[in-house]
């Protein structure tokens, strides 16, 4: 028998055992089944295997009854974490705290991305596709429809992929690959290729037993299924209030003032509020420490506190060597932009390069810069704090050092480029 004929076999069984008071009541979902178990026969497998379909929870619960035919599809209602939230309040209430809920307005918040096709933001084959996780507001979805953008409204289908919405899948450390991965933040490949990785998928496997200690994501950043997520340092590792350790703290201000946060003085711009809103960083000292005690409690549970501690340190460490690495690449570029060697780019609005312009940075020199702190630096950090060494020293480390080797030869080239040109018209 062929997979396909299995498939419908399965389906045909789980139509029959459908109990009858379901089957009687014409708002129950038969008539959706019935129409797309043609259309869309793996949908529905999803579905009857699911809790939703077990405890009564039929289509129209989430979807509206408005839709009755294909004549009139687009009156189906697509759920959003509000519809959720009828049955899940505190899962959706601990969401909306965290940083996925704003996972859409950080999207937002970076300049670059309304220089990108709407196909890469909108239509989820870009960062669209994993941001749209975030909270939108009912105007947002409204607008988005408008522009053609008909699905990815969602959020925490991004996790309980529809229509299965399988808790058992989102507690698998596969459920987060999908967006930690790649260039900027490759989370997958440093938690799977690290002991804690390791062990885990050991287990999933058999090869572990079940009483084996295999940290998960979640289990390291959803401490008790809680799902307000979030990390102590935030996404770009900056923070407020700023290091006490002098030169820390200057080169925090330098990526600070490249982030176009802070203004050539040190006080805070407009995009700092932009930041607050899109919560991608902990501002106070009490954020910072609420997240790190909880993940030095989540260390302890295998680990020794000290243990926990000193690790989570040494992390904080790479953090400091990394900064000092990327001011120094900053500095030389701005004060290319000072001498009149570059010229700033139109937009910029303080003397320095804009970290937040990503690939639309003007020249290689500027490129340079946004692969050592987006691509590089990023892996030194995320590398130590999941416990990859190879990721923190050859992905990250070293080539944030060719990174500026590169940057500082660059510069040296176009200040002599420069001396000639000035020299030839003199």
């Amino acid at each position: 028998m062929t997979i396909k004929n299995n498939a419908f076999l399965a389906l045909a069984i789980l139509l029959l055992s459908l109990p009858s008071a379901l089957l009687a009541k014409p708002e129950s979902g038969l008539s959706c089944v019935n129409c797309h178990k043609d259309t869309q026969p793996n949908l529905v497998t999803d579905w009857m295997g699911s809790k939703h379909s077990q405890r009564g929870v039929t289509c129209s619960v989430c979807h509206g009854s408005d839709h009755n035919s294909a004549d009139d599809a687009q009156k189906a209602k697509l759920p959003t974490p509000e519809t959720c939230k009828s049955c899940h309040p505190k899962q959706v209430e601990q969401f909306s705290k965290g940083k996925h809920a704003f996972a859409w307005a950080s999207l937002n918040a970076m300049p670059t991305t309304h220089q990108l096709p709407m196909a890469l933001t909108e239509g989820q084959k870009g960062c669209g596709g994993c941001h749209k996780i975030g909270l939108k507001s009912t105007q947002e979805i409204k607008d988005l429809k408008a522009k053609g953008s008909g699905y990815g409204h969602a959020a925490c289908d991004s996790c309980h992929t529809r229509h299965a919405f399988s808790m058992k899948e989102a507690l698998q450390p596969q459920a987060c690959q999908t967006c930690h991965m790649g260039f900027d933040h490759p989370q997958w490949e440093m938690y799977s290729t690290s002991k804690h990785g390791v062990r885990a998928l050991l287990k999933q496997s058999g090869v572990l037993g079940e009483t084996v200690a295999a940290p998960t994501c979640q289990t390291c950043h959803m401490q008790d299924g809680n799902h307000e997520v979030r990390t102590a340092w935030g996404f770009l590792a900056v923070r407020l209030p700023l290091p006490e350790d002098e030169q820390w703290k200057a080169d925090q201000i330098t990526i600070l003032q490249a982030l176009g946060v802070l203004d050539p003085k040190g006080n805070p711009t407009a995009r700092l509020d932009v930041v607050k809103a899109a919560d991608v960083a902990r501002l106070t000292q009490e954020d910072f420490d609420r997240e790190r005690n909880k993940m030095i409690e989540t260390c302890s549970q295998c680990h020794s506190k000290n243990f926990a501690v000193g690790e989570l340190k040494k992390g904080d460490d790479i953090i400091r060597e990394a900064d000092h690495l990327l001011a120094q690449a900053i500095r030389i570029i701005a004060d290319l932009y000072k001498d009149g060697i570059l010229e700033k780019p139109e937009g910029y609005a303080h003397p320095f390069p804009d970290l937040l312009t990503f690939h639309h940075a003007p020249r290689p020199i500027e490129q340079r810069l946004f692969v050592m702190h987006l691509k590089h630096r990023m892996r030194a950090f995320q590398g130590a704090f999941h416990a990859n060494p190879d990721y923190t020293l050859w992905y990250g480390w070293s080539e944030m050092i060719r990174d500026l080797t590169e940057i500082t030869e660059m510069a040296e080239g176009l200040r002599e480029k420069h001396k000639d040109h000035k020299h030839k018209a003199g």
